[in-house]
């Protein structure tokens, strides 16, 4: 009876909006003055952060339907009965069936002229489906609100027997007669055709529903290229590249078009790179995509790397180290001073480690500051800064900057220059934790490194502390995981004879819909800890070669990746394969 009740009372939205919530049940005729006041005491005598409506609840002054109506009014949002409304079909249709399920939000009505569409949330705090709608469809939204079993009817109704999928789609464009005109006419699109290219209904909805996929399926990159007589969408899922059902070919500039829209970038510049961001929130966790637009023979190269906070987890316990590793690691980063490096190719998960030791060092007596090209993950009570070198602000000038801000930790996103490098010395040597990375391909070689950049000796040994190399190997998908008997050929990759595997397990992923079939899921990694004592710092001292380093190394204990290679693949979480494709026999 309550919800008719107020339904019916409800004064104009604008009397309500940025009212306290007592004031605005006031007004609907739900609670009386006295009452709210009753209840404010109450709040005060509790001296906790419990809310206010929290408290008309447990009293049974108002139900939760009530108060839902009054948390929307308050932030100026209707309420909207579902049950008594019919939505046109034109007006479902501009918003994909994918794309309301996520979101959980269902449109109403839809305002040609003004480009508004009207669309209908459960929740209040989901303000941010209306701006993702926006970025992702270009419309200028309006929310207002419904009873959430209301809205779980309405999208079984309207959405539930349209799964929409790829191909359907691509059907659909390539029904579309305006984007057929575009066939063949790469370089002779004017402004205005460009900006109506990137309006279109079914490239919008292709568009969406491959973001929505790639989230989804935990992609880390989405690739759009264009070649002479195709045009390819390719995911990058663990490391491996996977083709999709290919697009037609006139699409091209739509879909980069779009992209560009809603990254802010130029969309008339087609002849220089550009890079942007798209800031989204699917199922209520906030993803950022880093986009890249490059300009090639056939058209533009749109590049997507998938930042999904959720799926990183900054914790030293879950990347992958064996528990004496751990411990070598955790004293590495608790040093009062001095420099760490963490080294390996692109992609071989540097920035992850990092953050999962800022994460571990981060607490109130500490000051971290980062210098990143660019920023990966924002994280609370760490200064984040991003090099922006088109303008000057660089390694060297930024770290210069940040040595004035009294840090007790700095993390230097890259050293790739003798300027960063003799200033992060500098920064260590007066008393700072440096972290840093580099590209090599294991821990010993980093000192070549270092030395090639001009960095003398010296300073090498009075500064680093140690050298941590890693790779990524998928793991093999616990679902369809299988043990099999490996071939010498097998055996051979890895150096290895059919004795000294005795009494050892192999395992590979048959493949399986858990997996999309290719055995793997997820990725680990592998590594490398070099630290340094007195004997390396004299070798160091006397220029000697990297192998005499990593003989010298390892007597004191180090393990080569192949070897943390070949321990998690006799613990049956990787593949040969996997471990022969990352790691390199030293001699």
């Amino acid at each position: 009876m309550g919800k008719m009740k107020t339904a019916k009372r409800m004064p104009p939205i604008e009397q309500l909006r940025g009212r306290t919530l007592g004031r605005v049940l006031i007004k609907m005729g739900a609670l009386t003055r006295e009452k709210v006041h009753e209840c404010l005491k109450i709040q005060k005598q509790r001296q906790g952060n419990v809310q206010i409506g929290q408290i008309f609840l447990e009293l049974g002054l108002i139900d939760e339907n009530q108060l839902r109506i009054a948390l929307a009014a308050q932030r100026g949002m209707e309420y909207v009965n579902l049950n008594e409304i019919t939505i046109p079909a034109d007006v479902l249709e501009k918003v994909p069936a994918q794309m309301a399920k996520t979101y959980h939000i269902v449109p109403i009505q839809y305002n040609q002229q003004q480009n508004e569409l009207v669309v209908v949330l459960d929740n209040p705090d989901n303000f941010r489906a209306t701006d993702d709608l926006n970025t992702l469809m270009g419309f200028r939204v309006t929310a207002k609100m419904a009873d959430p079993e209301a809205l779980e009817n309405a999208l079984t109704k309207y959405y539930e027997a349209e799964e929409e999928n790829i191909s359907d789609l691509i059907g659909e464009i390539q029904g579309d007669r305006f984007l057929a005109e575009f066939d063949g006419r790469n370089q002779s699109i004017d402004l205005d055709e460009l900006k109506e290219l990137s309006e279109s209904n079914p490239v919008k909805k292709l568009l969406n529903l491959v973001l929505l996929q790639a989230i989804r399926d935990k992609a880390s990159d989405i690739h759009f290229e264009p070649f002479e007589n195709e045009y390819k969408m390719r995911y990058r899922i663990d490391g491996v590249l996977y083709e999709m059902i290919p697009p037609p070919k006139h699409i091209a500039a739509a879909l980069s078009s779009r992209i560009k829209v809603m990254a802010n970038l130029d969309i008339a510049e087609r002849r220089l790179p550009q890079d942007g961001r798209i800031s989204l929130t699917v199922q209520g966790n906030p993803v950022d995509l880093r986009v890249s637009v490059l300009p090639t023979m056939f058209g533009e190269s749109v590049v997507l790397r998938v930042l999904d906070r959720t799926q990183v987890h900054l914790d030293l316990e879950k990347l992958g180290l064996r528990q004496n590793d751990l411990a070598l690691v955790r004293q590495l980063i608790h040093k009062p001073n001095g420099i760490v490096v963490v080294t390996g190719p692109t992609g071989s998960g540097k920035t992850t480690t990092l953050y999962s030791a800022l994460n571990e060092l981060n607490n109130v007596e500490t000051k971290l500051i980062t210098t990143e090209d660019p920023v990966e993950y924002d994280i609370d009570g760490i200064i984040q800064v991003q090099m922006k070198p088109d303008i000057g602000l660089t390694f060297a000038r930024c770290l210069r900057s940040i040595l004035r801000q009294d840090p007790d930790i700095i993390l230097v996103g890259e050293i790739r220059d003798l300027e960063t490098a003799e200033i992060a010395a500098q920064a260590s040597l007066t008393g700072h934790l440096v972290f840093t990375t580099l590209h090599t391909n294991d821990a010993p070689s980093s000192i070549a490194r270092l030395l090639d950049l001009g960095v003398e000796p010296f300073l090498v040994t009075a500064t680093l502390e140690g050298i941590i190399a890693q790779r990524l190997v998928r793991k093999i998908c616990e679902n369809c995981k299988t043990p099999f008997e490996p071939t010498e050929a097998q055996l051979m990759e890895l150096l290895l004879k059919p004795e000294d595997v005795k009494g050892k397990q192999f395992y590979y992923g048959r493949g399986c819909s858990n997996c999309n079939g290719t055995g793997y899921k997820g990725r680990t990694a592998i590594f490398e800890i070099m630290v340094f004592n007195d004997e390396m710092r004299d070798l160091v001292m006397n220029r000697a070669s990297t192998n005499v380093l990593r003989t010298a190394a390892q007597k004191n204990g180090m393990r080569l990746l192949r070897d943390n290679g070949l321990a998690m693949l006799y613990d049956g979480i990787t593949t040969i394969e996997e471990v022969v494709k990352e790691t390199t026999m030293e001699g």
